[in-house]
């Protein structure tokens, strides 16, 4: 192994340089530029399956069987996971790199295509623990990651579900040496001829260590972006402490920009799907990994890792908060994945349980990969997936190529999540104490780590919920490359515990308000802190507020700006929803929306139902999935069918042609007509729906 170490700015021109005349993101850096049509559609509407072979396997006898049968389970695209998380010598590669070819070729011949998992960052040596291995005998001491205090990012065995007991897990600097021979390797691998690249865990992980990195890889280049020294410790009323996390985020960001030039400097028509498991909560701050820093960026998107409550026992043992923390996830996935395709990890235990978790994403828009939890090798039901794929074969156009129809934003801020009281644990869920005799939570077990606990993400949440609760149709906007196109489709943008802002970021926000836009600003420091946390002497959004430092902080306020209007709160009517269903609070939040965008769209049934609306061509789009089994507190799992009536406005000049059903639940995923009733510019549908259903209303 080896090459030339990386630090410092990019040049222009080199991979994953970013062109000065792009927007800025809250940091002053560049957003990568979108190219229209740069991914194709094979992966617009993929359906995912793993297709792994041993090194021995026969093209003949092992490879054409597994295609075949992934084939039969209506998977477009395999993802083939082999031994490239292992450390392997020039010669090893190169013989595997045959092999990957062999497989393409017949996946190709199949109708179906290839995306190849390869991991970023981390090396695993088989056996390493006792024999051999990267760190103790390759270049992963020199290479490796270190934590602020100098402690090498290495670990032997069992810490995580995917390094066996023996073998041994070496994290390395992005920063390194390592960024050329990883790049070259991924060169050979685009020239096998696979349609896609999936490199995974581009993190500073955090699983034996906090805070990395404190490499002198990472040292140079942090001193070369911000002319500041490497902080001693995790601290952060330190502004150098502050400027490091933030660096992380852009760090990372560049080295995905660099994977995915590398591959497509070999094959153009490469696309890379970066494995990004850090959702809307708090592990992005702790790893260092901000997909929404990647939406903008042409030719690469994100295979999410969406985590379910149990990884032996998925959503089983949900509460209906915890659902509206799944739905809060992958409607993050997909907006943070901007107008590329948005894959993600539909983890399950049981069928019904797999079932309902896929519904809720294709709902939210984003391609589906069924594992079985806790690993990806295997199917949690192959007639489940094969009838869920089906489903979302027949109807690829209605869940991809739709057009959004929610008028309503909740903005997620990245500065806030990263320096707004931080506090214990993630907050990936409400309920973080695991049921008796259930293991491998995703918590430890402290309620301290609930999303209920924490005064940014609370907020957060409790406003998704309380959205999804009200039935009213909105989608999530993320604040890195924030720019005004963005805002433009909203009539109301909710602004969460907004307190940590760049001067670009809140001139976005008052221009959205000034043009005539609505927005709802909660928590007690509104805009008080810049874009890495440090408190301003000014609000940055004071004229909106109507309001300045030096005055009382109201407990509410309304104040007209331009042709718009801003609804300030001083509470957290959010959190306050999330942890105990106020719902006197949450109409805090919800009246003005319901005055400024009054939904296109409403249903009579429970609250429990999750509703998205979107339009193609003269087709209006509702799709339906069902929680209304869970509530408060856990409860054995079931399936409990509800019907709820669905009421549509009509647009002027128009009248209803159809209206049709579609179900996965359903015998066969063809449309079924149904009766509606029309009063006045209005259209009602009652419909029935066991866990998933498209209704779909045509007019002309």
């Amino acid at each position: 192994m080896g090459g030339a170490a990386w630090a410092g700015r990019l040049l222009p021109g080199s991979p994953g340089a970013v062109p000065a005349s792009l927007p800025m993101d809250r940091a002053g850096w560049a957003a990568p530029a979108v190219r229209s049509g740069a991914f194709p559609d094979w992966s617009r509407f993929a359906r995912l399956g793993d297709g792994t072979f041993d090194e021995d396997a026969d093209p003949v006898l092992d490879m054409k069987p597994v295609i075949s049968a992934l084939k039969a389970q209506n998977v477009s695209v395999i993802e083939l996971d082999t031994i490239l998380s292992n450390w392997l010598t020039d010669a090893e590669f190169t013989v595997h790199m045959g092999k990957v070819k062999s497989f393409a070729q017949l996946a190709h011949a199949a109708g179906l295509r290839v995306v190849m998992y390869y991991p970023s960052l981390e090396v695993i040596s088989t056996g390493g623990e006792k024999g051999r291995s990267f760190y103790k005998n390759g270049d992963g001491k020199s290479w490796v990651q270190r934590s602020l205090d100098g402690k090498p990012n290495v670990f032997y065995g069992s810490l995580v579900v995917w390094v066996d007991p023996g073998d041994e897990s070496c994290w390395v600097s992005p920063n390194s040496p390592w960024r050329d021979f990883y790049l070259s390797r991924v060169k050979a691998l685009a020239g096998t001829g696979v349609d896609a690249i999936w490199p995974d865990v581009p993190i500073y992980f955090d699983g034996a260590l906090g805070w990395c990195d404190g490499s002198s890889w990472a040292a140079d280049a942090f001193r070369a972006d911000t002319g500041l020294a490497l902080p001693a410790k995790a601290d952060f009323t330190n502004l150098t402490f502050r400027r490091y996390v933030e660096w992380r985020h852009r760090n990372l960001l560049r080295w995905q920009l660099d994977i995915a030039a590398a591959g497509r400097s070999v094959n153009p028509d490469l696309v890379t799907f970066v494995e990004t498991v850090s959702m809307d909560y708090q592990y992005a701050t702790l790893v260092g990994l901000d997909g929404a820093y990647l939406r903008g960026a042409e030719g690469v998107s994100q295979m999410w890792e969406v985590d379910i409550l149990g990884n032996y026992d998925g959503m089983r043992h949900a509460t209906a908060t915890d659902w509206t923390c799944l739905i809060s996830m992958y409607k993050y996935a997909r907006a943070a994945s901007g107008t590329k395709p948005a894959w993600a990890f539909c983890y399950g235990w049981q069928a019904d349980d797999a079932s309902l978790v896929m519904a809720e994403l294709l709902a939210a828009g984003c391609n589906p990969y069924e594992v079985k939890s806790p690993y990806k090798n295997d199917s949690t039901d192959t007639a489940m997936r094969t009838r869920m794929y089906a489903f979302a074969a027949a109807h690829q156009e209605r869940l991809y190529n739709a057009a959004s129809a929610a008028e309503v934003g909740v903005y997620h801020s990245s500065a806030s999540r990263d320096y707004v009281s931080p506090t214990p644990g993630t907050g990936m869920y409400a309920n973080a104490v695991p049921p008796a005799g259930v293991k491998d939570w995703w918590s430890t077990g402290s309620r301290e780590e609930s999303c209920t606990r924490q005064a940014w993400l609370g907020e957060f949440r409790g406003t998704v919920k309380a959205l999804v609760y009200a039935h009213i149709p909105f989608d999530t906007v993320p604040s890195p490359g924030l720019a005004a196109a963005d805002l433009a489709r909203f009539r109301a943008l909710m602004l969460p515990n907004l307190q940590a802002v760049s001067d670009a970021e809140a001139g976005v926000l008052r221009d959205f308000v000034a043009g005539g836009g609505m927005v709802v600003i909660t928590g007690p420091a509104p805009t008080a802190l810049d874009q890495w946390g440090t408190p301003r002497g000014e609000y940055a959004l004071a004229d909106v507020l109507g309001f300045r430092k030096a005055d009382p902080l109201p407990a509410s306020k309304d104040n007209h700006f331009g042709k718009g209007t801003c609804r300030y709160v001083k509470d957290l009517p959010g959190l306050g929803f999330l942890s105990s269903s106020d719902k006197a609070g949450a109409e805090r939040l919800l009246g003005p929306v319901r005055a400024a965008a009054p939904p296109a769209v409403t249903l009579a049934g429970d609250e429990r139902i999750h509703l998205e609306l979107s339009r193609l061509g003269d087709d209006t789009i509702v799709q339906l999935v069902n929680f209304t089994h869970f509530a408060d507190v856990p409860r054995a799992f079931t399936i409990t069918p509800t019907t709820c009536t669905v009421t549509l406005t009509v647009p002027a000049g128009k009248s209803v042609k159809a209206a049709t059903v579609s179900s996965p639940d359903a015998a066969s995923p063809a449309p079924q007509p149904v009766p509606w009733t029309a009063s006045g510019a209005q259209v009602s549908v009652t419909v029935t729906v066991a866990q998933y259903a498209m209704l779909v209303v045509t007019t002309g």
